[in-house]
C-alpha cells in the first residue's frame, strides 16, 4: 500500500462509484477554486502595482524587450551599415493612449486581470491536484513514468507564459501599436483589446510549451513513438507555424521568433519519446 495517496485514492482498487468520483473530483475542484480566489484576492488588492509593473509595463520604452530590441539594431548599424538602421528598433513611447468606452471599464479589467494573475500564480498548486487525482487509478509502473508531472509541467507553462509575455506580447504590442492603415485614422484602443492580446500571447505560449509533457505522457502509455513523430515532422513544423501566426501579429519576423522554440520543444519530444522506447526495449 503506497502511503500517498490523493483524493480519489480509492479508485484504483475499483471501490468508488461513478457519484464517488464525481464526489473526488468536486473535492479536487473546490481546492482549486479556493486557492484561485484567495490569489485573485490578493491582486485585487495589489492591481495599482500589478497594472504599473507587469500590465502597462509593455506601453514604456524601458521595457526590457525594447531595450534589447535597440540595442541590437545599434550593433546592426555598425558591424551591417547596410542592413539595418542604428534607430530602428528604438523609440522614445508607444503611440498609443489605451482608453475605457464604459463606466465600469476599469473595474472589469482590473477584475480580468486579478482572475488571470490568480490562475497563474495557482497554475503549480492546479497540475498538483490534477496529478494526485489521477495517480491513484494509475498503475505504480505507470505512475512512476509520469514522475516529476507536476514540477516539469509548472516549470513549462510557467516558461512559456514568461516567453509570451516578454517576447511575444511586446512584439505584438509595438507592431500593432505602430501599424497605422492612414495618418487621419487615430488609433484609441480599449483597455479590454488590449488586454485582450496581452493574455491572449501569454496564455497561449504557457500553454503551447506543454507540448513536452504532453508527448511524454503519451509515449509512456504507447499512444506515439519516435518513429510517429518523425515521420510527422513536417505536418507539426506547418501546424506549428499555424499556432504561430494566431498568436503573433501578421509579420514573419514575429512567427520566425514564436516558431523556433515550439519547433525546438517538439525536437526535445522526439528524444523524450526515443528514450521512453529504449527504455522499454531494456524491461521487454
Amino acid at each position: 500500500m503506497e502511503d500517498e495517496r490523493g483524493p480519489n485514492s480509492d479508485h484504483k482498487h475499483n471501490n468508488l462509484s461513478f457519484l464517488g468520483h464525481l464526489e473526488a473530483l468536486r473535492k479536487v475542484l473546490l481546492r482549486s477554486a479556493l486557492v484561485i480566489g484567495i490569489f485573485t484576492v490578493a491582486a485585487f488588492i495589489y492591481y495599482y502595482e500589478i497594472f504599473d509593473f507587469i500590465i502597462l509595463a509593455p506601453l514604456k520604452s524601458s521595457f526590457p524587450t525594447y531595450e534589447i530590441m535597440c540595442e541590437v539594431s545599434k550593433k546592426l548599424a555598425v558591424y551591417a551599415p547596410g542592413l539595418a538602421d542604428a534607430d530602428a528598433g528604438c523609440f522614445d513611447k508607444l503611440p498609443l493612449e489605451i482608453t475605457t468606452t464604459t463606466m465600469g471599464g476599469d473595474f472589469s479589467a482590473v477584475m480580468m486581470v486579478s482572475f488571470i494573475v490568480g490562475c497563474i500564480v495557482a497554475a503549480p498548486f492546479l497540475f498538483w491536484q490534477i496529478w494526485t487525482f489521477i495517480r491513484p487509478a494509475l498503475h505504480k509502473k505507470e505512475a512512476g513514468k509520469a514522475r516529476g508531472f507536476v514540477f516539469w509541467t509548472s516549470v513549462l507553462f510557467l516558461s512559456g507564459v514568461l516567453f509570451g509575455y516578454y517576447v511575444i506580447s511586446p512584439l505584438s504590442i509595438s507592431f500593432l501599436g505602430t501599424f497605422s492603415a492612414h495618418e487621419m485614422v487615430k488609433k484609441l484602443p480599449t483597455l479590454n483589446s488590449y488586454m485582450g492580446v496581452l493574455a491572449t500571447t501569454t496564455l497561449a505560449t504557457g500553454l503551447a510549451f506543454e507540448l513536452p509533457i504532453i508527448i511524454y505522457l503519451l509515449s509512456s502509455f504507447g499512444i506515439v513513438s519516435p518513429a510517429f513523430l518523425r515521420k510527422f515532422r513536417k505536418h507539426a513544423i506547418v501546424v506549428i507555424l499555424i499556432i504561430a501566426a494566431i498568436i503573433t501579429p501578421p509579420d514573419v519576423f514575429s512567427q520566425i521568433v514564436v516558431s523556433i522554440p515550439l519547433i525546438i520543444l517538439y525536437e526535445i519530444s522526439i528524444l523524450l519519446s526515443a528514450m521512453i522506447q529504449r527504455k522499454k526495449e531494456k524491461e521487454a
